[in-house]
């Protein structure tokens, strides 16, 4: 009664029994099936898939293998099954008749199977595109932004990969990665031009199908080590900031599918997210670079001793991020065949903290050293750097002290000016801490700056400090609000009686370290200017600077 509709089924039908002959199928199924006929096997008429699912069919599992069943008692467990028949996908559904027999119908369900895949493939795809980009962007450092485009690429997009930079002076410096190895550096003296679409890629322009490239034109020296034979090429941009970051090369051994050209859109997308990765990573270490040689002017130097003088000093920003700041201290050594003469010392506070004001340090440094032809008069010196900062676009001031020193009868001899800033503090042999009875007027405010100059001496182990409020004015202690104060700064110095010049430093920064406890604080300066306990002996001949021993 119900093969008339079987028939007429839209599907292709086929039926059969439970001895594995088959009973009936329509003209779908026989166009489908080219074997199968009435009265034949299964196994003969179906594909094997569609076949060992007929014989499950009328089969349970006893003791660790299939037994048959009686006739008309076929599993109930019967599913749907897929598999392939040609080049299409079929999804078999089997239906039980009363008489035993199954009826099973089959639906072409590959365009299905092919959308699922593509939706699969696109999802992974997209994890793949997020995952790679957090990756690339994790860091700014540019040998490991390269490192990581070239070990993504092999692992994600084909056997092997080459991440390419700008071609220098030097030829070409690249990084070959394999799907299964660790990037490798390399740098060859060549042109880009050797290589079929890599001089266009690296000049940005779109890049060139695969299916143009001869992967026999590819060079040895671009084909990781042990790789073997190159079957498929694949040369794509990797875009930048307005400039192009270099080149990525994708290839594949030969006997692999070659590239399709889904597969190079997707690469192209790939390059897009490295090569911005790839263009911020250069931009910050340009920066960096830039930073880096700007910063070291502006760093206060390292200081030792000249003409039979100690000098040190010790700097510390108001924050940790920061390297420079408003605080500032130079030594300017007289010069080495001129004996006698003085070595000028200068230590100051710019108004404000952080770039701006380091930016401002750098100018006064610059302008006094251009000043240091008249360092013996430091009203004069003051007075030329006071009309700089007033006809300059700055609306910062500045707090300086400067200090003339040179030895003289196994004494230092000290000409010392305040502009606006804390006195300097002498330390005796005996422990006792003086004030310098200097004063003036901050530099860079007013038309005309005035300030008094004192003259002080310095025994044997006799050392003078200059500092910055941001000593004093350290708030912390066991409260966390107190200021340092002058009071402690005078114990503190007290204690260094007969110490060298960089122990007093070390001592000043380390107790004020220890008041503000990580708290916040600003600017911190010290310079210690010392009178060694030791004997001039004279230079060879009677010039020079000569040399000092105990």
């Amino acid at each position: 009664m119900k093969r008339p509709v079987l028939r007429v089924a839209p599907y292709p039908v086929l039926v059969a029994d439970e001895h594995g002959v088959v009973r009936f199928l329509n003209d779908t199924a026989s166009a489908l099936l080219p074997h199968a006929r009435p009265g034949a096997k299964v196994t003969d008429a179906a594909p094997e898939w569609l076949a060992a699912a007929h014989q499950a069919l009328f089969a349970v599992p006893v003791g660790g293998r299939d037994v048959a069943l009686p006739a008309g008692e076929a599993s109930s467990a019967g599913r749907a099954v897929r598999g392939e028949i040609g080049e299409r996908s079929f999804e078999a559904h089997p239906t039980h008749e009363e008489t035993g027999e199954v009826v099973w119908w089959l639906v072409d369900d590959t365009d299905h199977l092919l959308a699922r895949r593509a939706l699969r493939m696109e999802r992974e795809r997209t994890a793949f595109l997020g995952d790679a980009s957090n990756a690339l962007l994790s860091s700014l450092n540019l040998d490991r932004c390269t490192m990581t485009t070239a070990r993504l690429a092999a692992g994600h997009l084909a056997d092997a990969a080459v991440v390419i930079d700008q071609p220098a002076r030097r030829g070409l410096a690249m990084v070959l990665c394999t799907r299964d190895g660790e990037p490798v550096r390399r740098q060859v003296g060549v042109e880009p031009d050797l290589v079929p679409g890599l001089l266009e890629a690296l000049q940005g322009f779109p890049p060139v199908p695969s299916r143009w490239i001869d992967p026999a034109a590819t060079p040895a020296w671009m084909v990781p080590e042990d790789f073997g034979t190159v079957g498929s090429v694949v040369v794509t941009p990797l875009p930048g900031h307005g400039v192009p970051a270099g080149a990525l090369v994708l290839m594949r051994r030969a006997g692999e599918a070659p590239f399709t050209e889904n597969e190079e859109v997707f690469a192209r997308l790939f390059a897009a997210r490295a090569g911005a990765a790839l263009s911020a990573a250069k931009l910050y270490a340009e920066q960096s670079s830039i930073t880096e040689t700007l910063m070291r002017e502006l760093l206060p130097p390292v200081l030792h001793d000249v003409s039979g003088v100690e000098f040190a000093g010790a700097y510390r920003p108001a924050a940790e991020s920061d390297r420079v700041g408003g605080d500032f201290y130079d030594v300017h050594p007289a010069p080495a065949d001129a004996e006698g003469q003085e070595s000028l010392v200068i230590l100051g506070d710019v108004c404000g903290k952080g770039l701006e004001a380091a930016v401002l340090t750098g100018k006064i440094r610059n302008t006094l050293h251009a000043l240091l032809p008249m360092a013996d008069d430091h009203q004069r010196v003051l007075s030329l750097l006071n009309g700089a900062l007033l006809n300059s676009h700055h609306t910062r001031f500045a707090t300086l002290v400067l200090a003339s020193a040179v030895r003289h009868a196994g004494r230092v001899r000290l000409r010392l000016t305040s502009a606006g800033h804390p006195a300097p503090l002498i330390v005796r042999a005996d422990g006792h801490v003086e004030e310098a009875h200097t004063r003036g007027t901050l530099v860079g405010a007013l038309p005309e700056v005035t300030a008094v100059t004192v003259e002080a001496s310095l025994a044997p182990g006799e050392t003078c400090v200059l500092f910055t409020d941001g000593i004093t004015e350290a708030k912390g202690g066991p409260l966390g609000g107190d200021l340092y104060g002058e009071e402690r700064l005078h114990s503190a110095l007290s204690e260094c009686a007969g110490m060298p010049a960089e122990a007093v430093v070390e001592h000043v920064q380390m107790l004020a370290s220890e008041w503000v406890r990580g708290g916040r604080h600003d600017d911190m300066a010290v310079v210690a200017i010392t009178a060694p306990r030791n004997n001039h002996l004279s230079a060879v001949g009677g010039r020079g600077p000569g040399r000092f021993t105990a």
